[in-house]
């Protein structure tokens, strides 16, 4: 791999930390080194998602980004005789993408690899071969003699599962391959965000966040959020690339670098309007690229942010990614980049009056 610079090292350290929803340690703690610098302090709430204050204006409002520290993967249920290792899903997994795939369990005596398996297409019957093999019938092989010697690795029911893969640019450097983007990626852009405003002017104070158990139910945002009370929410995350072979523009129109996506409507609320007028109108006077997103399917933070308390207006913003939910996600610097400089620039109007008039309208 080429030298990285200092942000590609920042994405890479974030992306190949482990931290499926429930363990989140190593994302935050990763997370924390990189945006302690630029807070005034940095503390957790009860449930584990980090929380990076900014002061600018004291008395202006409170405006929360967040990011998600959690990754979708796996965790130990049982170990039987022979020493394979059964497993829950913890996040949202299709059964397609999963056979054959290099894991990692988190013992408590160190990490032990293993591999998603089944049994082998050659001893199914033709109508088996048909059909996809259910999560419920794969399992992990640790190269274990028995369930003793599993034992001897560590290797315990409890334990976390996370899929293995490596940051790794692609020839053309601007696209990247990484586990976790979903979403890595957020917490990156909040990284990034009060590194922005490290030595700027702004009329509010700011919250960068690291949510905990987001793929489980938004629940960090919940805790998160009640936390902070803040006045504007913005959750940051993956969005659907579109710009694939056999993907429709009615099914998902978004190309990767074509910059961020504004959610306009997904499962878990509908964006608020005064927010998105305001982020829209941003974009367009800075010329920063967006795209428009809906997400029937899906949800983010958002979801949980803007029900918190008396309401929160809030609004998603997501960066175009192919293959999430994966081994192994795609997607472009320059959105991530965007989308920084498109929030950076939001955060920056957000005085007192903008606040009210956005609420209150």
């Amino acid at each position: 791999m080429a030298k990285l610079d200092e942000t590609l090292t920042m994405l890479k350290d974030l992306t190949d930390a482990k931290g499926i929803p429930g363990n989140e340690k190593e994302p935050r703690e990763v997370m924390q080194k990189y945006i302690a610098p630029y807070a005034d302090d940095v503390t957790t709430d009860h449930l584990g998602s980090l929380i990076a204050k900014k002061s600018g204006d004291e008395n202006g409002p409170k405006v929360m980004v967040a990011g998600h520290l959690d990754e979708i993967g796996f965790m130990v249920t049982r170990i039987d005789d022979d020493g394979f290792v059964f497993f829950q899903t913890v996040g949202g997994w299709w059964n397609q993408v999963m056979l054959a795939q290099r894991v990692t369990i988190m013992t408590r005596d160190g990490d032990v690899t293993g591999v998603i398996g089944s049994k082998p297409p050659h001893i199914l019957s033709a109508d088996e071969r048909k059909k996809p093999v259910e999560i419920k019938d794969m399992f992990i092989d640790i190269g274990a003699s028995n369930k003793e010697e599993a034992e001897e690795f560590g290797v315990r029911p409890g334990d976390s599962i996370v899929p293995y893969f490596e940051f790794t640019p692609l020839k053309n450097d601007k696209v990247m391959l990484a586990k976790a983007w979903d979403n890595r990626i957020g917490c990156a852009i909040a990284i990034e965000v009060l590194k922005r405003l490290k030595n700027e002017q702004h009329p509010n104070t700011v919250y960068g966040v690291g949510t905990v158990q987001e793929e489980i139910g938004l629940r960090g945002a919940r805790t998160s959020t009640h936390a902070i009370k803040p006045d504007i929410g913005f959750a940051v995350d993956v969005g659907i690339a579109g710009d694939m072979p056999g993907v429709s523009d009615k099914d998902a129109s978004s190309e990767m670098g074509k910059g961020p996506q504004i959610v306009l409507y997904d499962a878990s609320m509908v964006s608020h309007k005064g927010v998105r007028d305001l982020v829209i109108g941003t974009a367009e006077e800075n010329e920063i690229p967006f795209q428009y997103e809906a997400m029937p399917g899906g949800g983010t933070d958002s979801g949980q942010i803007h029900l918190t308390g008396e309401g929160v207006p809030s609004l998603s913003i997501t960066v175009a990614t192919r293959y999430i939910h994966s081994h192994a996600a795609m997607l472009h610097r320059d959105d991530f980049e965007n989308t920084v400089d498109l929030l950076v620039k939001v955060i920056q109007k957000l005085d007192r009056e903008t606040v009210n008039n956005i609420t209150f309208n």
